[in-house]
């Protein structure tokens, strides 16, 4: 969603407003040549990148998986409930949050027009319930309250969440993250940490430099299990995102909004947010700007040249190629579905290797673990019965460590392998029906900006949870309990060391089983992403296509001189376009150098 403005320009940045004229100079002229070009779309989103940029305006995104309690976060940090929450995904389409001296809305619709709303009418377009999958083509909403938070240019960003039954939220959160500049991640404790979640954390991370980690609805929770799971999260995603993770701010939202208590991290979380406008706030500008010119400039490029190859070769050959394309496009399902094939079954040997790797590891060594806690549990003194059932879990939790963590290191290894190996068959057949629809006619596809890449990093979640143990051997039930100690003074343990294996049976059960659920979860992810850029770049070839034909048609028309004067006009903005890029590269690489991110 690209976010336009037409209210009254505030600024109250340190820096001045001179700072930011050079790359929104650069963004209206993109949007110029764009008109020039007749990409009024292009054109738009340049003029909507250069109105924020010269405003000092950067977007901090919320993000995660769906109810985590992205809205009520938000809502506690502006000090007010300006989002629609419930019970089921809400949040359909993205919706900024910005300042403004009094409330109001306003929807953007697909066309690129806004239309004020009702503040009490925002759920009608940003909510599941009354906006099924977007049905209504909201490419966004703003919401303007006059919050002193977000005074100095910062918009926050509720984003539909993953993880959702409704495919089109999770579409729309990935089509926003190229206008994130900042990124507030929300995790639950319980589970800590999602597959798809780690996934949009990489891709956010890959782009913006600040994210700050939120485990939300901590009143949930005891300590013990919130510390465990903050542990956790901050392991992964400092291994997932190759760079430290310094702070789990551990709060919880609902009692900051309706309780008006700031427990726990709150405080802290806010002084983070506010050093964040405070330090980075101008950084985070220029570097959207920057992005923005770059995104923008290659697509100008690709519609350039598409022009320029649709004026020199015959009108009928163009009208052939562009009747390919769009065959390409209308059969895209299809060739996917054969593509799918291919796909398919590569999860199959790998969800099937795994498996065999499993069993074989539980039926060689599972036996073993078990005589070693049956062992250790004949040596336990027989006192309270209370007492020794969580000796006897604790026990179990130690048996299945030594056993499992060095079975799990070596899985770590195979499952980055295979995993590997699958995604680069994965791009390697994309790219290969690419390709072969480009030599078919289709050059078009080869100079289109993010061809399909693999990406190779894996980091499995298959760790030892050591708070689900603590959990369910120490927070039985008052009769459970009751019942414990009963065993203990009728001397009844038999009953309390096979309770002891059960729990061994379930933590090799849980803790093997990860290995193969996280590969196969990230392996259909990495196809669901190719199959998607794989569209997205046909429907994108085919609208640049029809265009170029439409202008070569008229231009012809118009006689050799008019086809001459156009391609003389083609090869300026080309090199203008270069020149706007180039520059603005070498002040990134410039400035990389100087600050030690």
């Amino acid at each position: 969603m690209a976010i336009a403005n037409d209210n009254p320009r505030i600024q109250a940045l340190d820096t001045p407003p001179s700072a930011f004229h050079d790359p929104a100079d650069k963004l209206r002229t993109l949007s110029q040549l764009s008109l020039s070009l007749g990409a009024e779309s292009t054109a738009q989103e340049a003029n909507t990148i250069a109105d924020r940029v010269a405003e000092g305006r950067f977007y901090v995104a919320c993000v995660g998986q769906f109810k985590r309690g992205k809205s009520t976060l938000l809502g506690a940090l502006i000090g007010e409930q300006l989002l629609p929450t419930g019970f089921v995904p809400v949040t359909a389409v993205p919706t900024v949050i910005r300042y403004g001296q009094t409330r109001s809305a306003r929807a953007r619709l697909r066309g690129g027009q806004w239309k004020d709303i009702p503040l009490t009418d925002v759920q009608l377009y940003v909510s599941e319930e009354h906006n099924p999958e977007n049905s209504k083509g909201v490419d966004g909403v703003e919401i303007f309250t006059p919050s002193d938070l977000l005074l100095a240019g910062m918009c926050l960003v509720d984003t539909p969440g993953l993880g959702s039954i409704f495919s089109g939220n999770s579409a729309a959160t990935q089509a926003f993250i190229p206008h994130i500049d900042a990124a507030i991640v929300v995790l639950g404790a319980d589970p800590p940490i999602a597959g798809e979640e780690l996934t949009l954390v990489e891709l956010v991370g890959k782009q913006v430099r600040d994210l700050l980690v939120v485990l939300n609805k901590s009143d949930r929770t005891s300590d013990e299990e919130r510390q465990a799971a903050a542990n956790f999260t901050k392991k992964v995603l400092t291994n997932r995102l190759h760079r430290p993770i310094t702070d789990i701010y551990q709060v919880s939202a609902t009692e900051v909004l309706n309780e008006g208590r700031a427990s726990r991290d709150w405080a802290k979380f806010q002084m983070a947010l506010r050093d964040l406008i405070n330090n980075s706030g101008n950084d985070l500008v220029r570097s959207a700007g920057e992005r923005g010119i770059g995104r923008i400039g290659e697509t100008l490029l690709a519609i350039v040249a598409e022009e320029r190859e649709a004026l020199l070769r015959p009108i009928h050959e163009t009208e052939e190629r562009i009747a390919r394309v769009r065959e390409a496009v209308e059969s895209s399902d299809r060739s996917l579905h054969d593509l799918g094939y291919l796909l398919t079954a590569e999860q199959h040997r790998l969800s099937d290797l795994f498996l065999n790797r499993r069993k074989s590891f539980e039926a060689e060594t599972l036996p073993t673990m078990k005589a070693e806690l049956e062992a250790q549990l004949k040596q336990l003194p027989r006192g309270s019965g209370r007492k020794f059932k969580l000796k006897a879990m604790r026990l179990a939790q130690e048996v299945a460590k030594q056993h499992i963590l060095p079975w799990l290191q070596s899985e770590q290894h195979e499952a980055e392998k295979e995993y590997k190996r699958a995604v680069t068959r994965f791009v390697d057949a994309g790219n290969d029906y690419l390709r072969r629809l480009s030599e078919a006619g289709l050059p078009q596809l080869a100079r289109m900006p993010n061809a399909l890449e693999a990406d190779l990093t894996f980091h499995s979640r298959s760790h030892f949870y050591f708070y689900d143990a603590i959990h369910i051997a120490s927070n039985a039930g008052p009769f459970r309990i009751l019942a414990e100690y009963a065993m203990g003074i009728a001397r009844y343990f038999s009953r309390l060391e096979r309770d002891a294996l059960y729990f061994l049976d379930y933590l090799v059960e849980t803790n093997t089983s990860r290995v193969q659920s996280d590969i196969m979860e990230r392996v259909q992810e990495s196809r669901s992403h190719l199959e998607a850029q794989i569209r997205r770049l046909l429907v994108e070839v085919n609208r640049m296509a029809q265009h170029a034909l439409n202008h070569a048609r008229s231009t012809v028309a118009a006689g050799s001189s008019a086809v001459a004067t156009q391609l003389s006009k083609l090869n300026a903005i080309e090199a203008e376009i270069s020149s706007l890029i180039s520059t603005t590269h070498r002040i990134q690489v410039t400035s990389g150098k100087n600050n030690d991110v």
